[in-house]
This record gives structure tokens, C-alpha cells and sequence, in this order.
């Protein structure tokens, strides 16, 4: 920040600079952003990776890492004008990015009007990954052919995908208008009550709670395309119910379910990768879910729970141990759904030796090989129950 309350040209990453980013994200914080430590360290670790830079590089760089809900954007682009800038309120909706051409600081990015998937009249939209007019074609491109870019912005479409656990029904009734069980007892103390006023038919059913989930990953070398585009779809279910665990395996077994409660998904996804040690490697799929039930599932972890394995059969253990740890797998869980990427769409059953043992002990096999069949799941995972 130059002595006129102007922004240099060239901002390097000193003490002074960081102290000052420091007070913006108190700032942030005065004006009611959940803004933590974690995000102005990631703050000045982007702006480290783009100096030497401008005055939108900062801009840009705090809104990736510090704002986390789009109706938060008018409030950072309001502080961040003041903060940095030292410019007043605009007039007349005036944007940032209109303050930073008239001081001469646009540089060579254009500023796009709308947020990137959106257009707005004949605008072309800011290209991410996946360019908003051909999200319906991209959903059903395999993930084994996806580039990097287009990957991360599948990661962030399932991050924003509905989920919902299975669903039981309990023992327990409730008042439901179109249930099928007639309310005898309720109807007679509503009589006694009111006495001369006609009765009213009530009518009650059996209460629904969520279901235990488990998920059971494969993270081994074969599964590698698709392994951390699961991870993420547990991470989102670990988001949207407390009653999900989650394992991954490879030559051995890791519970990972603490490492997915995180506010960050990033930070999720890189402590789960740590902890795994097997990551990549070899595939022993029925010593893996032997040692599960074994440690986990006795104890009651899959008592009464839907089971998603998320694998693609190809074994180098002994498929006796499979066959073994799937029929007990089987009485202790209420549904084994198995999750198959080389499935891909249509009636095919991908022809290995895993899948050929654990055919018999499966409920339902799905796939698992592109962003529609991750939602066609996510979609009938509810109803599984």
C-alpha cells in the first residue's frame, strides 16, 4: 500500500503485507463474514503464488479463499474497496471492478458480470473446467477422461448435489393426514371435548428415521480415476447425515470417518489421503471387508445399515476370504449395494473375478463412472432403505 492510499503496482509478501491482510480479515469479521485463521493463511498463500501482483490478483485471490457464500460477495466487494482502495461507497451500483479501470489497475483479466456457469445475454460465460453450456453433455463423460480442471469442477458439482441417506420406518406413530392406520383413541378425546361438534377423521402413520450408512471405498492403483470423486461423494453424505461411516481400502483397511468432518472439503479431502497409507496400491478386497466386519461390523457399525462398496472387483486375494466376509457382511447389514465404475450405463456386469464371487450376496449393483450416475444414486439412495 503506497503513502496516497493507492495500491502499488507490486505487492510482495513481507510482514507488513501480511499484517495487513491480517486486519482485512478482521475486517471481513466486523461485518458478520465467517471468516477463520485457516482462510487468511490460505489467503496470503495464494496471493505468495501470484506476486508479483496487482491489486485484482489480491481481489480475486480473496474472494476464492475468503468468501464462502455467494450473498456474502456485495459485503467483501464493499470492504475490500474501503480496505484496500480507499474508495467511498459506490453510486449506483457501481463495481469493484469499475473502480480498478478507472485507477488504471484492471490489468489483463476481464471481470466477468456474472459468476462463472452463468450468462448474461450474449456474454460468453467465464470458462471453468466445465462451461456452463455443456454441463448436461459433461455429466456424462467418464471420469477416466475428464482433464484436471474438468475434475474439479465435478468435485464442486457433487459437493452441491442433494443427498439423503436411506430412510426406515420406526415402531413408533405419528399424526399423518393421508396415513392408513385410523386414529381411534384421538378422535374419541377430540369428541369428548367438543362434545356436540361432528367428529373429525384423523389418521397416523409409522415414523421414518434415516438409516445407518457405510461406505466401504476402494483406493487401490485399478481405481484411481474415480477413487477420489467417491471420496467426495462420501464426504458429502458424511455432510448431510451423522449416521454414516466411511472406510477406505486398498491392501488394508482405514477408517477415515473423523477425517471427514471437516468445514473445508479440501482440508477433508488431503487428510483422508494421508491417513490412508495403501493409497494407489494393490487390491485385497476380501481381506479388507473380512477385517471390517471382524472390527467393526460385529460391533454393530452395519447392524441394520445400507452398505455402498465402492470397488471394481478386480481382486488378488483369495476369493474364498471374499465369499466368506460377503455372506457375513450380508447378516449383519439390511442391503448391500455394490458400486461399480466399470460398470458403466446400460446391464452390464464387468467381468472379474471379484465381481463373479460377491454376485450372489449383492442387493443392488450401480455405477459409478460419471457425475449423472453418482446423482441417478444419490437420487434413489433415499428409497434403498
Amino acid at each position: 500500500m503506497a503513502d496516497d492510499g493507492t495500491v502499488a503496482d507490486d505487492i510482495t509478501i513481507a510482514d507488513d503485507i501480511v499484517e495487513r491482510f491480517v486486519e482485512f480479515g478482521q475486517a471481513l469479521r466486523h461485518h458478520r463474514l465467517p471468516v477463520g485463521t485457516d482462510d487468511v493463511l490460505t489467503f496470503c498463500q495464494a496471493v505468495a503464488e501470484l506476486t508479483p501482483s496487482d491489486a485484482e490478483d489480491v481481489y480475486w485471490a480473496g474472494r476464492s479463499t475468503l468468501v464462502h457464500r455467494r450473498d456474502h460477495l456485495p459485503i467483501y466487494d464493499e470492504v475490500f474497496r474501503q480496505f484496500f482502495l480507499h474508495l467511498p461507497a459506490p453510486k449506483d451500483g457501481e463495481a469493484v471492478k469499475e473502480r480498478l479501470r478507472s485507477q488504471g489497475l484492471q490489468g489483463t483479466l476481464e471481470v466477468p458480470d456474472t459468476e462463472p456457469g452463468e450468462e448474461d445475454g450474449d456474454t460468453k460465460p467465464l470458462t471453468l473446467g466445465l462451461q456452463a453450456a455443456s454441463v448436461e453433455i459433461e455429466r456424462t463423460k467418464r471420469f477416466a477422461a475428464c482433464t484436471a480442471e474438468e475434475l474439479e469442477a465435478v468435485r464442486r458439482m457433487i459437493a452441491r448435489t442433494r443427498l439423503e441417506p436411506p430412510r426406515r420406518r420406526t415402531r413408533r406413530r405419528c399424526p399423518d393426514p393421508s396415513g392408513p392406520i385410523v386414529d381411534i383413541r384421538r378422535m374419541a378425546r377430540e369428541e369428548m371435548q367438543l362434545r356436540n361438534a361432528a367428529p373429525t377423521l384423523r389418521r397416523r402413520d409409522r415414523k421414518e428415521r434415516s438409516r445407518p450408512l457405510v461406505l466401504i471405498l476402494d483406493v487401490s492403483g485399478s481405481m484411481a480415476d474415480y477413487s477420489r470423486n467417491l471420496l467426495q461423494f462420501a464426504y458429502s453424505m458424511r455432510r448431510a447425515a451423522q449416521k454414516v461411516e466411511v472406510f477406505c481400502f486398498g491392501t488394508r483397511l482405514t477408517r477415515i470417518t473423523p477425517t471427514l468432518d471437516r468445514r473445508n472439503p479440501d482440508d477433508a479431502m488431503r487428510l483422508a489421503a494421508s491417513r490412508v497409507l495403501d493409497w494407489d496400491g494393490g487390491t485385497r478386497i476380501g481381506w479388507s471387508l473380512d477385517d471390517f466386519v471382524r472390527r467393526y461390523g460385529r460391533r454393530g457399525i452395519s447392524r441394520g445399515a445400507t452398505v455402498l462398496v465402492c470397488s471394481d472387483g478386480l481382486d488378488r486375494g483369495d476369493p474364498a476370504t471374499l465369499a466368506e466376509a460377503m455372506e457375513r457382511l450380508g447378516r449383519l447389514s439390511h442391503r448391500i449395494v455394490w458400486v461399480n465404475p466399470l460398470r458403466g450405463d446400460g446391464d452390464h456386469v464387468p467381468d472379474t473375478l471379484g465381481m463373479a464371487v460377491t454376485a450372489p450376496f449383492i442387493d443392488e449393483l450401480a455405477s459409478g463412472h460419471d457425475l449423472a450416475s453418482l446423482e441417478a444414486l444419490a437420487a434413489r439412495l433415499p428409497n434403498v432403505g
